[in-house]
């Protein structure tokens, strides 16, 4: 199914029971989901922009526009097969509770859902925990991930590729060319989780499903 929204910033209209959320930003066909935590981690409380406004949004905009996915950063970065989101998009003094991570999950899946991208990139741990514990195979509910270990390795989930990437405010050099490396080799193959299920229909045309 194809989205018809050509709209930039909150596409599909998310409206969480918070003040002043940061909702999803970028293209609504973009086959890469980049998820953070929330504003106070990533940024965008004052632009209502995902990743904007703190210096490791930053660092992880230029890690994106070095392999094309973005086309220039700053507070409106401009997108290119990519949308950016918030496990919780609302702004929050200090760090949000369980109960308020719990309330907009239903939020953050839709999203994740009505996107459908081919390749998720969880970035920092939680958004790493929440990416493997829900969308892979791989990771027992219980069982703390290692950032540092997962940073920039390809992983197959239910559907997705994924791509974790450990909070870029704690990032080294070598870490953001690995995460580069890594993005560019992902765009290099076919990184599309589809099965081509034409053969069992009758005419030439492939008829691909996820």
């Amino acid at each position: 199914m194809e989205n018809v929204t050509d709209r930039t910033s909150n596409p599909f209209g998310m409206n969480p029971p918070r003040e002043t959320p940061v909702p999803g930003y970028g293209d609504a066909n973009a086959d890469f989901h980049v998820v953070g935590d929330h504003p106070g981690v990533h940024g965008g409380a004052d632009t209502g922009v995902p990743f904007t406004g703190a210096e490791r949004g930053l660092r992880l905009q230029r890690a994106l526009a070095a392999v094309g996915l973005l086309t220039d950063v700053g507070d409106r970065p401009g997108v290119e097969n990519l949308y950016l989101s918030y496990l919780h998009m609302a702004d929050a003094d200090g760090s949000p509770d369980e109960a308020a991570y719990r309330d907009l999950e239903p939020f953050f899946d839709a999203e994740l859902r009505a996107i459908t991208a081919h390749v998720l990139i969880p970035v920092g741990e939680r958004a790493i925990d929440h990416v493997l514990r829900e969308y892979t195979a791989r990771h027992a509910k219980h069982a703390p991930v290692d950032p540092d270990a997962l940073h920039a390795e390809e992983l197959l989930g239910a559907g997705f590729l994924v791509l974790p990437a450990k909070d870029p405010g704690d990032w080294t050099d070598a870490d953001e060319r690995a995460f580069v490396d890594a993005l560019a080799d992902v765009l290099d193959h076919d990184y599309r989780r589809e099965t081509d299920l034409g053969r069992f229909l009758t005419g030439p045309d492939p008829y691909r499903v996820r």
